[in-house]
């Protein structure tokens, strides 16, 4: 027996709204569990790796924004925008998205390497660092003050500097030998330090 000729006639007349109105619903609630749960676990990740907090933000405000349009883009297609309209805006989001992601690809891949640094902890803030070009040249050496998205800041070690800060993008630290001590600088910098402040 059909569902539709058992009902009465005035309620007929409203299961199609009904129903469409129930999938929304669904759909807008399924959209704000899923939400609410991976707001959660990437809370949880940043509690467990230490991760800073612009981190974690930037990581809640894309998966927000991924999953609100994933929800409207399926209620439009239940409330009867074409399938081939939603395919075209899709495919024409994603071409520019393509292009703008090869125009940004130095900050990308910084993006990427900061959350590289903060989860294999190649270094860490208060670590005294150099970055060569090879194991014979010096390079740029300091103690880590901040690492950003962008960059690791150290703050030179040079004498004669005056206390500049360094910004080294986060990509270096992965295409160069880095030389580290952790907690401070290494015995013999630190009196040849000395030796030259005197």
């Amino acid at each position: 027996m059909d569902f539709h000729s058992s009902l009465p006639v005035w309620l007929y007349a409203w299961s199609g709204p009904g129903l469409l109105a129930a999938q929304v619903l669904l759909i807008a609630a399924g959209a704000w569990l899923l939400q609410r749960t991976l707001r959660k676990l990437i809370l949880k990740a940043g509690a467990v790796y230490d991760l800073p907090r612009h981190l974690t933000s930037s990581s809640m405000w894309l998966t927000r924004w991924i999953i609100t349009i994933a929800a409207a883009m399926l209620i439009m297609g239940r409330i009867g925008v074409s399938g081939t309209v939603l395919w075209t805006a899709f495919t024409s989001f994603a071409a520019v998205a393509a292009v703008a992601f090869f125009a940004a690809w130095s900050v990308l891949s910084n993006i990427f390497c900061a959350l590289l640094i903060f989860t294999a902890r190649p270094l860490r803030v208060g670590d005294y660092v150099e970055i060569l070009d090879t194991a014979e040249k010096p390079g740029a050496k300091g103690e880590v003050i901040a690492i950003s998205l962008l960059y690791v800041t150290l703050q030179d070690s040079q004498p004669g500097q005056g206390g500049a800060l360094l910004q080294i993008p986060n990509a270096l630290i992965f295409q160069r030998i880095v030389r580290r001590w952790a907690g401070g600088p290494p015995p013999d910098d630190g009196a040849s330090r000395g030796l030259t402040e005197l």
